[in-house]
């Protein structure tokens, strides 16, 4: 798991070269949702990254959501997304 948020982490450092980024695994508090899926991953983002706070905030998670697209279809579940 630690590998995959690596991976993560790193992508998004590559798109938009944030000062710090943050990536929280918070699956174990969805475990008795019905739709839960071990194989999936709930996450939050935390990116300090001046040029994505300089845009409205729908535009920046498109950018994120698109940067990350192939993951959200294979092993993530919900991504919650913090822009400072």
């Amino acid at each position: 798991m630690e590998n995959y948020l690596e991976q993560i982490k790193n992508k998004l450092k590559k798109k938009f070269n944030p000062k710090s980024i943050n990536l929280i695994d918070k699956s174990y508090l969805h475990k008795s949702h019905k739709s839960y899926d071990s194989k999936k991953f709930h996450l939050k983002l935390i990116l300090e990254c001046e040029r994505l706070k300089k845009l409205d905030v729908i535009h920046a998670n498109r950018l994120i959501f698109s940067e990350l697209r192939e993951d959200m279809y294979k092993k993530i579940h919900a991504l919650e997304i913090e822009i400072k």
